[in-house]
């Protein structure tokens, strides 16, 4: 089964093409492939385009999609040697997200499925980052719990088996994305600031900037950054504001940030009862938190899995994976084009 997978949430256009009859690597390994199922994926990022204005454009970034939709479509079932005809089924996102754009990736996907006669299936966005680790590793099963942190969520579930989700904690206020990329604004540094302020943590002295772990001082797996990005903007006000010192802040709040979401995951997994953590999402990529969880999934005896740095930010190799494995249990859409800005994970379909 080839699905095309197509997303469209925010400010990538992302296809892929995922074949989930592929064989598993190794002949005698899952039955579901990973990695060797992905036949080609593309990402456009508006990056660019966004920057000008410090942050996302919810109109630009709908006519961004419209622009680039089609022929990234062309260009990777160029790439994976194939024609619209191959195709088996179609994937989208349909939320939660910016809903121009979801409406932009679900009309493709809709007409094109439709002209082709083959099904087509939505896809919860954060599903799909939250499978993305299968792809790396086919073999993972639940019960397991998951971190989704990125510049929109920050939540712990637990996966009792795929397509069943609890929610375990969120963010009362910002998630840690956007909490990177609003310290970094506030220290000057370029759009998009997250990665910036990572960057430059890299530079600064551990400890000499010292903030609190928001929340881990009372029982709970919810999170709060707000009060975090309040300490470090005093902290830039009060100080010298050389380079080295806005390293060593970025670096503080960085530390901070990683410390409570491996304090709160560590929680997570004693309140679901299991050994294994998932983490996805474009703060997934983030080097310092992947070493910490990883040192914290050790420490237990427990494991730790990642998708590669690619698949952690918005991308179509997820929603073509995801999507492939509802389509193969036998869901389909209706012709009706539609989009769910705000989408509950928790009220989806078991696979």
């Amino acid at each position: 089964m080839k699905v095309l997978g197509i997303e469209t949430s925010c400010d990538e256009t992302g296809v892929a093409v995922f074949d989930l009859s592929a064989p598993a690597a190794g002949g005698e390994g899952p039955a579901r492939p990973g990695a060797e199922g992905l036949l080609a994926h593309a990402v456009y990022s508006q990056v660019a385009l966004h920057a000008e204005y410090g942050g996302v454009v919810p109109e630009l970034a709908s006519r961004d999609h419209v622009r680039k939709l089609l022929p990234l479509i062309r260009q990777t079932l160029a790439e994976a040697g194939l024609t619209t005809a191959d195709l088996d089924g179609v994937a989208y996102t349909a939320g939660p997200g910016l809903v121009g754009a979801l409406l932009v990736g679900a009309g493709v996907a809709r007409s094109l499925a439709w002209g082709l006669g083959v099904p087509a299936v939505a896809v919860h966005h954060m599903e799909g980052h939250l499978l993305a680790p299968l792809l790396e590793d086919p073999g993972l099963e639940p019960p397991f719990v998951a971190l989704l942190v990125s510049g929109g969520h920050t939540q712990l579930v637990a996966v009792e088996a795929l397509g069943r989700y609890r929610l375990l904690g969120e963010t009362l206020d910002d998630a840690a994305g956007e909490a990177f990329d609003k310290t970094a604004k506030m220290m000057g540094l370029p759009y998009p600031g997250g990665p910036q302020l990572a960057k430059l943590a890299e530079q600064g002295v551990p400890g000499r900037f010292r903030f609190s772990r928001p929340m881990t001082d009372r029982p709970g797996l919810d999170f709060s950054f707000s009060g975090l990005k309040t300490q470090v903007l005093l902290a830039w006000q009060q100080s010298d504001q050389a380079d080295q010192t806005k390293a060593d802040i970025a670096r503080g709040f960085e530390d901070a940030v990683v410390d409570t979401l491996a304090i709160k995951c560590g929680r997570a997994l004693d309140a679901a009862g299991c050994d294994t953590l998932v983490v996805a999402g474009g703060v997934g990529a983030n080097r310092r938190l992947r070493a910490k969880l990883e040192e914290m999934a050790a420490a237990r005896g427990g494991r730790v899995r990642f998708p590669r740095p690619a698949l952690c930010t918005d991308n179509g190799a997820m929603i073509a994976f995801a999507g492939a494995l509802r389509l193969a249990a036998g869901q389909r859409e209706d012709a009706a084009v539609r989009a769910t800005p705000r989408w509950d994970m928790a009220a989806l379909p078991a696979i």
